[in-house]
């Protein structure tokens, strides 16, 4: 009991406000009470798991990090019914020591629309900042379960897999000579707008009575409450995982449905999965048909879903089939995974929409813009087949880009507009350009071969730390790819943020740091430089003026 009691009180010895709070001793101790619970999980103890949850959730640690997330993630200056946002060191403060369960009781959701790809619309339901800090909260003690219970080719909503591996997955149970040749592509209908409530409380290993109000706590919509009968709401941070533990047990329903391994390897059925998207591979139209479908149906059937008949069909894959923004055929030389047409024409028309938006505004605010559009897309489908749909889609930014320029210039010579805005850059003409700035071009994108995750590796093992930081070094390597004086901090720094000497990632964000200020004349060399959270890098600053010395030299 004593070291449970260490763990849990640890990080809250000596705190005075939000930026004297020790986060180095606070993600430690979190992080040993969520390795026991994935131990216990693993075991099978889940008495004791509970009883770990319950002691994280009312840590004071775990509390400090679940409003530091919702006050750093992207949806951070979105309010909720409340139309309140924690924003400054003090609300966060006062945030922190309201944070209880005891007399908990979630305010309704707030109702927004977001168009989807098919031209409907998505609803939203957006928690209060307090909600959202209680979700994260448990979403600590909840995560390691489900990571530890997770089906071993499920890759959505869950740390440090992606849809990358999912895809790779995909190739490699439709990519030898003996392979299945059909494909059972399943949707499910409104996944998180109908999850059974009874099935979530009564299986999911968390505190039910917060759960219940949860899922009890309704939503307004043009000034009226409106009840919830089913469903999680798509918003929330813990959906995703809530969604995740309702279709975990898929892929051992499957394998029940043989006898023997040699059954099994008849039949050739494999189960990938993103959230609620997913391909079951087999061995005839007729097995996916007769075998596979029925037994998926009963599965969601228990947990109150059905599935999407205008998207579930069965494929053949010469046909090819659309999965994750890629396309999926069987060609005579080989699987080819490419880029989808759907998804192509979204990424050329919000290339277009962006330069229509930009009529008068400099070539440079242009490149500033298309870039990270560009280098995200790029960094998205360059682990597949995609040389022929770069140049393609290379050559339609191009067309896209000059119109913009003659548009700009209607009396100038189109040997002028080229001269002004586009140069010839080792050995390639027509590169648009503004001074020194270069817009890139997806065909400069060198093509990796991405390594799948291994589906038993757990996050919360500590075994598996070695695995996982491999991972994130090679991760990082290509996310600061031509950014050199980034990547080689963040190499310097092994990865870690020198205030909580936590990872930084592409998730996490970073904040480059002078440690001799510039307005002291600090230069801008790289043993002046080092890489912070943006909390962190706040925190550092404050200390520094007010409290504790921040950071005095570089690790």
């Amino acid at each position: 009991m004593d070291a449970i009691q260490y763990d849990c009180d640890i990080a809250s010895a000596g705190w005075t406000s939000w930026h004297a709070i020790p986060w180095v001793k606070v993600y430690q101790a979190v992080a040993r009470i969520q390795t026991r619970i994935a131990k216990a999980a693993q075991a099978g103890a889940w008495r004791k798991a509970r009883s770990l949850q319950r002691l994280l959730t009312k840590s004071t640690g775990a509390k400090a990090l679940a409003v530091r997330r919702v006050t750093e993630n992207h949806g951070r200056k979105t309010p909720g019914v409340d139309r309140q946002t924690w924003s400054t060191p003090e609300a966060k403060w006062e945030a922190l020591n309201d944070l209880k369960t005891s007399g908990y009781k979630p305010l309704p959701l707030r109702r927004i629309y977001i168009p989807k790809a098919n031209g409907e619309k998505r609803p939203l339901g957006i928690p209060t900042m307090r909600d959202r800090a209680m979700q994260a909260l448990h979403l600590l003690a909840l995560d390691p379960v489900a990571e530890t219970v997770g089906d071993s080719h499920s890759y959505g909503f869950r740390r440090e897999r992606s849809t990358a591996d999912a895809i790779v997955q995909v190739r490699n149970v439709l990519g030898r000579q003996a392979s299945p040749k059909w494909v059972l592509e399943g949707d499910i209908k409104g996944c998180f707008d109908n999850i059974s409530h009874d099935w979530l409380i009564s299986n999911v290993c968390m505190d039910k009575g917060v759960l219940r109000k949860w899922l009890k706590s309704g939503f307004i919509e043009t000034g009226k409450l409106f009840l919830t009968k089913a469903g999680t709401p798509q918003g929330g941070i813990i959906s995703p995982v809530l969604a995740n533990l309702a279709l975990d047990g898929l892929q051992s329903e499957l394998t029940s449905l043989f006898r023997t391994v040699r059954d099994a390897r008849a039949a050739k059925v494999n189960l990938v999965r993103y959230a609620d998207d997913f391909v079951i591979t087999g061995s005839s139209k007729e097995f996916l048909e007769n075998e596979v479908r029925p037994l998926v149906v009963e599965f969601l059937a228990a947990r109150g879903l059905v599935l999407s008949e205008k998207k579930t069909k069965i494929t053949h894959v010469t046909e090819g089939f659309d999965f994750l923004g890629w396309n999926v055929r069987l060609f005579a030389e080989g699987l080819l995974v490419r880029p989808a047409k759907k998804n192509v024409k979204a990424f050329l028309d919000k290339i277009r929409v962006l330069l229509k938006s930009m009529k008068a505004v400099a070539p440079g605010t242009v490149i500033d813009e298309l870039t990270p559009v560009i280098r995200g897309w790029a960094n998205y489908h360059r682990s597949q087949n995609t040389t022929r749909t770069f140049a393609k889609c290379d050559h339609q930014i191009w067309q896209a880009l000059w119109r913009w320029a003659c548009r700009r210039h209607p009396t100038k010579g189109k040997r002028w507009i080229k001269q002004r805005y586009f140069r010839c850059v080792k050995g390639r003409q027509w590169r648009f350009a503004d001074k020194d700035k270069l817009l890139p071009v997806l065909d400069g994108y060198r093509k990796y071969v991405h390594i799948k995750i291994n589906g038993a590796a757990n996050p919360y093992d500590p075994k598996d730390d070695a695995y996982f930081s491999k991972r994130l070094a090679q991760r990082m390597g290509r996310t600061l790819e031509g950014r050199y004086k980034l990547r080689w901090l963040w190499w310097w720094q092994e990865g870690r943020c020198p205030v909580c000497e936590q990872k930084i990632t592409r998730e996490t964000g970073w904040h480059l740091h002078h440690i001799v200020k510039r307005s002291e004349r600090g230069s801008d060399e790289l043993t002046n430089l080092m890489l912070l959270h943006p909390n962190c890098h706040m925190q550092h600053h404050i200390n520094e003026k007010y409290g504790p010395a921040g950071i005095s030299m570089y690790k």
